[in-house]
């Protein structure tokens, strides 16, 4: 009758003399195939999820995409301007989104992105879209090596879609010539990471009389609960020079708050 194959775990201890020499060993041998079974068959299954993970975020990816193309056809067809307006605003948060879903498919640990990675390619992808705005204005990222989580990321980088978009669509008129930042750095308080997001820009200003909460376009008031609902933290403006955004958050993990 054919055997079968065992897998044993030995553990060999010297024996010694009197004057410490190595007379002998004395060991023991315990079956461990069972374990081995069961752990091949985890690590099997785990990268069955992996692979099926990865195929979610690509088939979102694309599903985003596909959601995004068919709102650059029907853009081709407004001519009012102020609704195209409103169709591109919202092509760029899907792609927005969409980019999120292609960083984590390309990821190692499909948990979390390399979100300066992602900020660069989110702001090329802005300033292809204004380019006719953009053409006279300088970018400037100043990111730590920061990975966030799928819900954070989302929400972070709505809101810097968000503020990004309205300095390029509104900070430097006529042409002007200007300059926006984008930084990102961790600190620790109480034993915790604490994320502060600053987006800057030496344009126009927003001016005083305007309640970025209450304003009657999307955005502003979008960037208020980007920041303060979504990301569970807080917004500061600093309109003395220019427009400054502080944002500061934790990692989302719902159930929690900063």
């Amino acid at each position: 009758m054919r055997g079968h194959e065992l897998t044993l775990l030995f553990n060999v201890v010297p024996q010694m003399n009197a004057r410490g020499e190595v007379i002998g060993t004395q060991g023991t041998a315990v079956d461990i195939t069972e374990q081995k079974t069961a752990f091949s068959k985890l690590e099997a299954s785990l990268k069955e999820k992996e692979l099926l993970l990865r195929e979610i975020h690509h088939r979102v990816k694309n599903n985003m995409q596909v959601i995004s193309s068919l709102l650059s056809l029907q853009t081709d067809q407004i001519r009012d301007s102020q609704y195209a307006e409103i169709f591109n605003d919202t092509k760029n948060r899907v792609k927005t989104m969409s980019l999120v879903h292609e960083k984590l498919y390309m990821s190692k640990d499909l948990a979390s992105i390399d979100f300066r990675d992602y900020i660069k390619d989110l702001a090329e992808s802005l300033f292809s879209a204004y380019k006719t705005t953009a053409r006279n204005i300088t970018f400037n990222i100043e990111v730590e090596d920061v990975s966030l989580n799928v819900d954070t990321a989302i929400p972070c980088g709505l809101l810097i879609n968000e503020l990004l978009s309205n300095s390029l669509k509104h900070a430097f008129p006529g042409g002007r010539k200007g300059k926006i930042n984008i930084s990102l750095e961790k600190t620790l308080a109480e034993d915790k990471t604490v994320y502060d997001l600053v987006v800057s820009d030496d344009g126009i200003g927003i001016p005083d009389g305007i309640d970025i909460r209450e304003t009657s376009s999307l955005g502003l008031p979008l960037v208020n609960t980007l920041a303060e609902r979504q990301l569970r933290g807080t917004l500061e403006l600093d309109r003395t020079k220019g427009t400054k955004f502080h944002i500061r958050f934790r990692e989302v993990t719902y159930g929690k708050r900063m």
